[in-house]
């Protein structure tokens, strides 16, 4: 099921004088509405290649944002997330450490990471581009994320939610993350290039 489609039947021709009209999935114009993103079913996460030989795949524990949809027209749907940065988990206490070090997030200085989206759009079938600004450290710039919509449900507590799956590459140095070793044998500790991932579950506030 699409979520933001506007689906249209085939139908005869309006007869003169009458003004045509969209006609909107009731099931899609129902989800229209706020959402908050449920941290507890929520993951924000990130590869990057390690040593030019393997992926390194870390978290942020900690997060918060909202989104609203609009189930007739995606030009009008937003989101809104914010990270902290000092929840970064990579599984490794002293890596873990250094991200959190002047070296890369600055954590201390900087304690968030933020997406504002800026505009939304259908791409097909169940696909949905979100155009926005994220801000790390100081920088802004601005960045797309391709969301599939994985459904809605109703859970056990009565809470409508709904869950999205996307991902987006970056590069890292982008946002003034530059730091790096060489390798005796050519190449670079960590590569620029780092992919974002998305699991959202929002829950329907009104």
């Amino acid at each position: 099921m699409a979520l933001f489609s506007r689906r249209t039947r085939t139908a005869a021709p309006a007869p003169q004088g009458a003004v045509a009209t969209l006609d909107v999935d009731p099931a899609l114009a129902a989800l229209t509405g706020d959402y908050a993103i449920d941290p507890a079913h929520s993951s924000i996460g990130f590869t990057v290649r390690h040593a030019m030989v393997t992926n390194v795949r870390g978290s942020f524990a900690r997060h918060e944002g909202t989104l609203h949809l609009d189930g007739a027209d995606p030009s009008r749907s937003t989101a809104s997330i914010d990270v902290e940065i000092a929840s970064v988990d990579t599984g490794i206490a002293d890596r873990d450490a250094h991200l959190r070090s002047g070296d890369f997030f600055d954590a201390e200085a900087f304690p968030k990471m933020t997406f504002r989206s800026t505009s939304a759009a259908a791409v097909g079938g169940d696909t949905y581009r979100v155009t926005g600004e994220l801000t790390i450290k100081d920088v802004t710039r601005p960045l797309s994320i391709d969301l599939e919509f994985a459904g809605s449900a109703t859970d056990v507590y009565g809470n409508e939610r709904v869950g999205f799956e996307g991902s987006a590459e970056i590069l890292r140095s982008d946002w003034g993350l530059t730091w790096n070793a060489a390798l005796e044998a050519g190449g670079v500790m960590v590569s620029d290039k780092v992919k974002l991932t998305f699991d959202i579950s929002a829950i329907k506030q009104a």
